[in-house]
């Protein structure tokens, strides 16, 4: 599968190939017993930057490369041999994973178990409100962090922690360091002295386009004038 990933200005910033297995294939109680995928509520996410906001916290964004590929898997899977990669004298055999790939049910729930399993050995703690959000106190160092599949936005009141978490981060995972918060879940985010202030401008521009609205005249009120 192709795709390409986009930032807030709707620009390409990478290119995107994966091997995708075909878990529709696949029979619950048989191929695999349960399913998880770590998506935050977005009450959370709220919560997250007006904690950030109050105690002026610089939150960051880190990206994992191909996250599912980090679980281990509990079932034993095996998969026809790749479109394009058949052994000529072996057509017949299968594949055995060793990890989880792209496209298993199971592949969400192995790499969320592999990454609340490393931030709790970090000293880490899940909270209450919500199972991606976690939080770390050192004295008077505080860290928090909020898991959106693969994508993971943390902060701490210290910057050299931030610093050594994301170093800590890097040296686990394949994951890159995207710098501080701005684009997230098809919000704008900007943090300024001020405080965080968020708007949805290109979520907006994206259904005025899927509408066919470009070419629509702009108005300031989104009502009849002139009407008792």
């Amino acid at each position: 599968m192709f795709r390409n990933k986009f930032n807030e200005d709707g620009q390409v910033t990478r290119n995107k190939a994966r091997l995708v297995c075909k878990g529709y294939a696949q029979v619950e109680g048989i191929d695999f017993d349960e399913t998880f995928a770590p998506v935050a509520r977005m009450e959370a996410i709220w919560m997250f930057l007006t904690y950030a906001c109050s105690r002026k916290i610089k939150v960051h964004q880190m990206d994992v490369n191909s996250a599912f590929l980090n679980g281990k898997l509990e079932e034993e899977v095996y998969i026809e041999q790749p479109e394009g990669f058949l052994l000529s004298e072996k057509e017949d055999y299968v594949c055995r994973l060793k990890k989880a790939q792209y496209g298993l049910n199971q592949a969400p729930r192995a790499w969320y178990a592999r990454l609340d399993g490393y931030l709790h050995q970090q000293g880490f703690k899940k909270c209450i409100v919500d199972s991606n959000l976690y939080i770390q106190i050192d004295k008077d160092n505080l860290t928090i962090i909020e898991v959106y599949v693969d994508d993971t936005i943390f902060g701490s009141n210290d910057d050299q922690v931030s610093k050594n978490f994301a170093t800590r981060m890097q040296s686990e995972f394949e994951m890159y360091l995207l710098g501080e918060l701005t684009y997230f879940l098809g919000l704008l985010i900007s943090q300024q002295e001020k405080g965080i202030f968020i708007c949805q401008a290109k979520y907006i521009k994206e259904m005025v386009k899927k509408f066919k609205m470009e070419d629509y005249k702009p108005v300031l009120t989104l009502m009849v004038t002139g009407c008792n």
